[in-house]
């Protein structure tokens, strides 16, 4: 486990757990108005189909049985949303953010799509969960936890606040397998990415660093090895788009 003033990596660079978390938080204070036009730039929109995989793989309910579903790093709202249109009446989801750009995007879209009623947001740190032991049934995070500077002490957060039978869902980019469709994939990534940020945002920059977090994750086997430390069982993966994206899955039994 890294220390408070131990290196950790921002893109490719190595910097402090402290720096790290600045860092973090300003590359989504500018990009919070357009990033999920971003996501549509960068995905050419598949970004919608993992996320409904997500969803579905969660599973909630669709009749009147409570569910509760905590969705961290997902200020702007869409895994929740898509999540409380797929449910029943019984559900409520908590969406977890440590930046308040992102989470006022996300009030404003609740508020249009009419389901501030069903969906609440709340800004805090995915390493120190501002909620009682065992509160949610669903745990869900998308394309955030390898921004998380000590992703061991999300993950135990996780299994925290997971009631016994809750489920862990975290997509996030992983490792191309297709032979060929690696370089492509590498040259959109550091040619075209950054600057689409420029010219969607106006910083280059802050999508530079997204693409460098994305090759300095783990492997699949890897993070499904850091999900059971976490205390998690029956972990698995599935990888989505030729490995563009892996499904992480662990329940809290």
């Amino acid at each position: 486990m890294n220390r408070p003033g131990e290196s950790t990596h921002f893109g490719f660079r190595d910097v402090t757990l402290g720096e790290k978390q600045g860092l973090v938080n300003d590359v989504f204070h500018s990009v919070a108005s357009r990033y999920d036009l971003m996501n549509d730039l960068m995905s050419g929109g598949l970004h919608r189909t993992w996320k409904t995989i997500m969803v579905n793989t969660l599973n909630p309910p669709r009749n009147e049985r409570a569910f509760a579903l905590l969705d961290v790093a997902g200020g702007t709202g869409d895994i929740a949303f898509r999540a409380a249109q797929a449910s029943g009446t019984g559900f409520r989801a908590t969406v977890c953010d440590i930046n308040g750009d992102m989470l006022g995007v996300g009030r404003e879209r609740a508020a249009k799509r009419r389901l501030d009623d069903r969906v609440s947001f709340v800004e805090g740190n995915a390493e120190a969960l501002a909620f009682p032991d065992r509160s949610f049934d669903g745990y869900t995070i998308a394309f955030g936890i390898r921004n998380v500077p000590r992703i061991d002490l999300a993950l135990k957060e996780a299994y925290r606040v997971l009631k016994p039978g809750g489920r862990f869902l975290c997509l996030e980019f992983s490792a191309v397998d297709v032979p060929g469709l690696d370089r492509l994939y590498d040259l959109f990534s550091f040619r075209v990415i950054p600057e689409l940020g420029r010219v969607v945002t106006g910083d280059a920059e802050s999508y530079r660093y997204l693409v460098e977090s994305i090759r300095k994750f783990p492997k699949p086997a890897a993070f499904a090895d850091m999900v059971r430390a976490g205390g998690f069982s029956r972990v698995n993966w599935q990888t989505l788009s030729g490995g563009i994206v892996a499904l992480h899955s662990g329940w809290r039994l």
